[in-house]
């Protein structure tokens, strides 16, 4: 365990913070938002919102987690970039993505994109103690609740002014979904984060409104998963088990339950995510690493980057609530040296692979866009760096 936290520091302030301190724009605020497969940076293109939201999260708990003082600043920078570009004026809300002059691109209102915004803002609160970030935290909060609910749950995608349009941005799979898991998950994860910091009852209520979804309405009893594209009641939409999804539910629930400190829904929830966990040890852990997703009974092969990542902290959580199964931290550590032989690219000025092929190839897709962040893999440095040093 001492030398898995150790490799882990190593890989966080050696690689993943200097990369992304590297992509810096001092010209026109936030990020540079693409690297391609051969290490290209394109300063001119878009700046996706959500990077930029994930970005200011990795360095504000980056800051909390290693007390840098120049962590700090890079969360500052990030900071300054959301509020002056990111967040619309005209209608509220923070955009999909803007230019990489800071100018609205696609000003699509998505769910998914405000709790991220939340996320972010609050450990960033922490962090600094800047009220007037805690201040739009809420104000997104407030969006979200008043635009993107109806009695059934959370909805997707809108226009900028908040009139609901067609859900393509989170849809995938040939089907059009009203409501997604991932997008409660993130609204849930987002919460969880600013209950942390403030304390809201509000805020309290709605993590119980969503931990209900989940054990009612998104967790299949029968096939012990998560469901994936719902319509809006509900209803699932396709045979479809991400694992990746279900293994970073199984810990982020865990944290919000420990966070809300209530214990009927631990009651009620942890058994499930055990559950979970338990599950894609057996169906999707396999050549020391973790399958994508299974369509229709089909695996995608394909190691993702940020599956591997979830992978190491879900297990890592699943070994710390039952300590005796020694089987999840034995996986944790194998997913982890599997992460160091394939998934981190050892080119100069480069992170980590997208993904991978079965056979441990790399798979030409880009090292920064949109979606490639270091959130999931710079979250599981961090995770892991504080579970271990709190086993001690």
């Amino acid at each position: 365990m001492q030398s898995l936290a150790k490799e882990v520091k190593q890989e966080l302030t050696g690689r993943i913070v200097p990369f992304w301190e590297g992509l810096r724009d001092e010209e026109y605020g936030g990020f540079y938002g693409y690297q391609d497969f051969d290490l290209n940076v394109q300063k001119t293109y878009e700046k996706g919102c959500i990077l930029n939201s994930r970005i200011l999260w990795f360095f504000s708990n980056a800051y909390l987690t290693l007390k840098d003082e120049k962590l700090r600043a890079d969360a500052e920078h990030a900071y300054r970039f959301m509020k002056q570009a990111c967040v619309d004026r005209e209608y509220g809300g923070v955009f999909w993505s803007v230019t990489y002059d800071g100018k609205p691109l696609d000003t699509t209102k998505h769910t998914y994109n405000q709790a991220f915004a939340i996320y972010a803002l609050s450990t960033y609160f922490d962090a600094t103690g800047d009220t007037e970030a805690l201040e739009l935290a809420k104000s997104l909060q407030q969006i979200i609740e008043t635009h993107c609910t109806d009695e059934y749950g959370y909805l997707e995608a809108f226009t900028r002014d908040f009139k609901p349009e067609s859900n393509e941005k989170l849809s995938e799979n040939g089907v059009m979904a009203e409501k997604t898991m991932n997008t409660l998950l993130h609204v849930f994860e987002a919460y969880t984060e600013l209950y942390r910091v403030t304390k809201d009852p509000f805020t309290g209520d709605r993590l119980r409104f969503m931990m209900d979804l989940f054990a009612d309405k998104v967790y299949n009893k029968e096939k012990g998963r998560q469901e994936v594209f719902f319509d809006r009641t509900w209803n699932t939409l396709i045979d479809l088990y991400s694992y990746g999804h279900d293994i970073e539910t199984s810990w982020l629930i865990d944290r919000g339950t420990e966070v809300l400190g209530d214990p009927a829904y631990r009651e009620k929830l942890l058994p499930i995510t055990g559950e979970i966990a338990e599950n894609i040890y057996n169906t999707a852990y396999k050549n020391h690493s973790l399958m994508n997703e299974c369509e229709r009974g089909v695996d995608d092969t394909t190691r993702v980057w940020w599956v591997q990542a979830e992978a190491v902290v879900g297990f890592l959580n699943a070994w710390q609530k039952k300590p005796e199964e020694t089987k999840y931290l034995d996986a944790a550590k194998d997913i982890w040296g599997y992460i160091k032989e394939y998934v981190i690219d050892k080119r100069e000025g480069s992170e980590w692979f997208w993904c991978v092929n079965a056979d441990g190839s790399p798979i030409h897709e880009p090292i920064v866009e949109p979606w490639k962040c270091p959130y999931h893999n710079g979250r599981m440095c961090m995770e892991v760096i504080g579970r271990l040093k709190d086993a001690e």
